[in-house]
Order: C-alpha cells, then structure tokens, then sequence
C-alpha cells in the first residue's frame, strides 16, 4: 500500500494506490421529503410540550444543583472551622487537666437547646463554641432544603414543593420536637 523512499538525509512515505470516488445513486427516488418532514400534530403535540418541559425544568435545575453544592461546601468548612476553633480554645484551657473515666456527667442542660447553645457562645463558654459548630453542621442541610423548598415554589413545581414541605416537617421535628 505505501512505498518506503528512503536517502541518506530524509525519510517519507508515499502513497502507492489513488483515490477513486464513486457516486452513490438514491435507492428509493419516488419519496415525498416534505410528508417526511412534517409530522402529524396531533401525536407530537403532547410530546413536545413534555419533552419542552423537561428540558426547560433541566435548565432551571442547573443554578439549583450548583447553589445547594455551594451551599452544602461551604457551610461543612463554616461548622468544621467554628468546631476546630472552639475545640483549639478548650484545650488551651483544659488541655492539662486529668481525665476521670470512672465518673460519667451528662450533658449540661444548657447544651440541650439551640437557644442555650448561642447563651453558652455568648457567654464566652468554649464547649459552647464547640456545641456552636456542631449546631451549625446540622443546620446547613436544614438550610439546603430550605433553599430547595423557595425555588421550587419559584418555579411552581407543587409536586416537590409538597415533598420539600414533607422532608422540611420531618427535619424540623426532629431537630427541635424534643424539646
């Protein structure tokens, strides 16, 4: 197929056959290209608008996707920095003292409420700190449905603004019913 011309300086190849092109002949002439190519509208209609939808709730869906990621990034870096910084602060304080595992103590009852966490913070207490963060880790996918619920009401999607509510309930209970 490829002859080899080779000197003492240079190296190429060539090619040792041609090219021939052949025209392709249409097998079926008698075919209508316009009843091809419009459809019949009462069968696509329903399609479309489905299919329109779709793309057009996939195309909303995309800043959603992206805001919840940010979101849900930066708001695990928030609760682990408040976390490591009250965590710092308690070991500088109490780093030395002697630990007694023969006694267990509960949790203060402070510790026990979102309100008496931010008391605690203010305070100046640095387990409250620590109780902060922890507080705020469990907030941020409380807050990611939060967000998720206002754009689907934004986009009236009442199907998932009804499971939203659902998931949004159910969180909530669990986070201040016990109190």
């Amino acid at each position: 197929m490829f002859k080899l011309n080779s000197n003492l300086l240079s190296t190429s190849i060539q090619p040792d056959s041609q090219v021939i092109s052949l025209p392709l002949q249409l097998q079926n002439t008698n075919s209508d290209i316009n009843t091809l190519a419009k459809p019949s509208l009462e069968s696509t209609d329903t399609k479309f608008d489905a299919e329109s939808q779709q793309s057009r709730i996939i195309q909303n869906s995309q800043p959603l996707s992206i805001l919840l990621s940010y979101l849900l990034k930066y708001g695990v870096l928030l609760a682990s920095s408040v976390v490591l910084f009250g965590g710092i602060l308690y070991l500088l304080q109490h780093g030395a003292e002697p630990v007694h595992y023969q006694f267990f103590y509960g949790e203060p009852s402070e510790f026990c409420s979102p309100t008496g966490v931010v008391t605690a913070v203010l305070s100046g207490s640095r387990r409250g700190i620590i109780q902060l963060g922890l507080l705020l880790l469990v907030a941020t996918p409380i807050l990611r449905v939060v967000v998720s619920l206002l754009f689907f009401v934004k986009q009236r999607n009442w199907i998932y603004v009804t499971i939203t509510t659902l998931v949004l309930t159910a969180l909530i209970y669990s986070l201040v019913g016990a109190y």
